[in-house]
């Protein structure tokens, strides 16, 4: 644009002092102009419709040139009022030429009918402020004909019966409370016996402190001594049991009398056979009284209580001092026994932390499903994917819009087997790779020259193609395809193996989905490669598929 500053009449004589001055700042305010204008021109603003229905969303587009080193700052708050912001969607970019052209879309709506204005946003470039134009939007009421709704009478109540019980839910959790509960039991009544045997006594002080107890009942009052001498024998015989012989609870009266003679005589323990022989009496008179129901000279019981005490202190004499060797065996055992103990609780612990998660396990599962707990426990990256916040985005030119879990990504395109003198551009996006479990790639091609393009061909080159790049025994589908808008294309599905290095092919099979669409001068691809889980996959490429739309060249709009 060529201005003529001779030719600005300013609107003063030739010969007044003032005109220059008036002059030159005429010429700085209109300069300023026309770098606004200019610098204006890299921010505009459009939206899809001027006429929507209450509720209907409205896509609001900014679309900012500038170069790759220019800081551009979007408008992120509500500043569309009265129109409310549903959504701000992520900033797509491309390249052109030497600038950069960002788009950057916002969902906007209004709930009240009426005409309403958009107001100027303000956009930061390096910190300097641009403003769009504001628009005008109509909302309009949604029309309801209640000549054509058919009209019902109120149907009368009805009364329904409760659901049957279900003994399914109450085993579910009933069986895994009880399983608890049983375990509580069982390890805290083991404790209590492992805490019981810790504070036993030595056996000398333990059969002492035996007689006393003993002593304070009321047996022999109350005439029960059948009770009585089964207390007393087992008070001696768990002595002995300790100090002298392993087995001794276990014997007969007359078993034990016989093991403590070979324990006389083979000069383990230095007995006074009168002891024996008086133990011996004992046991038989015992014997006597809890089986045959004898009844006792008055003051005998008291006469062998004496007897036994005087028993164990003779035994407690003659049994042998520890030496010191065995000393430090007791001291070595007695570690090894609290080692043992301290192994045992830490097992008991983290037994019952498995034992509790697995119930815990069993019991989420039952309710929400063992595929959900498979899930929290071992992660699925597909189901992520899916219960994600998805993003809706344009991808290349011509545009390839679709909506994906993720954004994907621009990278540089595939050497393919086209002919590059054809070729004026291509735009290639991805995500994932081809061996992960879910791979995503658009790819828009534009041509030089304007040229009918045979999807069939077109299609058998891009298998090709992906054959070249890692796609390896491919089974391929083809069917006709055609989007919610009624864009027709071409479809391939089927399997291949995925090829990782020169040696290694991925047993598993992956299974792909190849749309392919065609323009005057552009051909556009989607490739879907997933591993298949029998649910979440199926369910991403049947959305991914289902959002897709093309921007058509208007010549093959017509």
């Amino acid at each position: 644009m060529i201005i003529d500053l001779k030719q600005i009449n300013i609107g003063f004589p030739a010969k007044s002092s003032r005109p220059c001055r008036y002059t030159i700042h005429a010429l700085f305010s209109f300069l300023f102009l026309l770098s606004s204008f200019f610098a204006n021109a890299q921010v505009n603003s459009s939206i899809d419709s001027t006429k929507i229905k209450i509720g209907e969303e409205i896509l609001y587009t900014i679309n900012v040139q500038a170069d790759s080193t220019d800081v551009v700052i979007f408008p992120e708050e509500q500043t569309f009022a009265p129109l409310e912001m549903i959504e701000a969607y992520e900033t797509d970019t491309t390249y052109e030429g030497a600038k950069y052209r960002l788009i950057k879309k916002y969902g906007l709506t209004q709930f009240d009918s009426g005409h309403f204005t958009i107001p100027p946003q303000r956009i930061f470039i390096n910190k300097k402020a641009f403003l769009t134009d504001s628009i005008m939007v109509e909302v309009n009421d949604v029309v309801i004909d209640t000549t054509k709704q058919k009209m019902f009478d109120i149907k009368p109540a009805v009364e329904v019966k409760g659901p049957p019980f279900d003994w399914k839910l109450l085993l579910t959790w009933l069986i895994p409370i009880l399983l608890i509960i049983g375990i509580a039991i069982f390890l805290f009544r083991r404790k209590k016996r492992r805490d019981a045997a810790e504070k036993q006594l030595p056996p000398y002080e333990e059969a002492i402190v035996a007689l006393k107890t003993l002593d304070n009942s009321q047996l022999i009052k109350e005439n029960k001594s059948k009770e009585y001498y089964s207390s007393l024998t087992e008070i001696v015989k768990r002595y002995l049991d300790r100090e002298v012989d392993e087995s001794a609870l276990e014997s007969t009266s007359e078993e034990l009398i016989t093991r403590l003679m070979m324990h006389k005589d083979a000069g383990s323990f230095d007995f006074d056979l009168e002891t024996i022989r008086r133990l011996d009496l004992i046991f038989k008179r015992a014997d006597l009284v809890k089986f045959a129901k004898m009844n006792q000279l008055s003051g005998q019981a008291e006469v062998d209580r004496k007897t036994i005490e005087e028993i164990i202190n003779e035994t407690h004499e003659v049994i042998p001092e520890p030496t010191e060797e065995e000393l430090l065996e007791n001291q070595e055992y007695l570690e090894k026994l609290e080692k043992r103990r301290k192994r045992r609780k830490w097992i008991l612990g983290i037994s019952g932390v498995i034992v509790a998660v697995i119930l815990a396990g069993v019991i989420y599962g039952s309710i929400a499903g063992f595929d959900n707990l498979k899930d929290k426990v071992l992660g699925n990256d597909l189901r992520e994917l899916v219960e994600g916040r998805w993003i809706k985005s344009e991808y290349g030119s011509p545009a390839v819009i679709l909506e994906t879990p993720k954004v994907l990504v621009r990278v540089e395109p595939p050497v393919k087997n086209a002919d590059k003198s054809k070729v004026s551009g291509k735009d290639y996006f991805t995500y994932g790779e081809m061996k992960s479990p879910l791979y995503i790639m658009v790819s828009t091609t534009r041509f030089s020259q304007k040229q009918d393009i045979a999807l069939e061909n077109a299609l058998d080159a891009v298998l090709d193609d992906l054959g070249q790049n890692g796609a390896k025994n491919m089974i391929v589908k083809r069917d006709d395809f055609e989007t919610e808008k009624g864009i027709k294309g071409l479809k391939a599905y089927g399997e291949f193996n995925v090829q990782v290095s020169d040696k290694k092919v991925l047993k598993k099979k992956s299974t792909y989905e190849l749309l392919l669409f065609a323009q005057e001068n552009g051909l556009q691809e989607v490739l879907i490669v997933y591993q298949d889980d029998g649910k979440y996959a199926e369910e991403i490429k049947k959305r991914i598929e289902a959002s897709i739309e093309l921007e058509i060249s208007e010549k093959d709009g017509k």
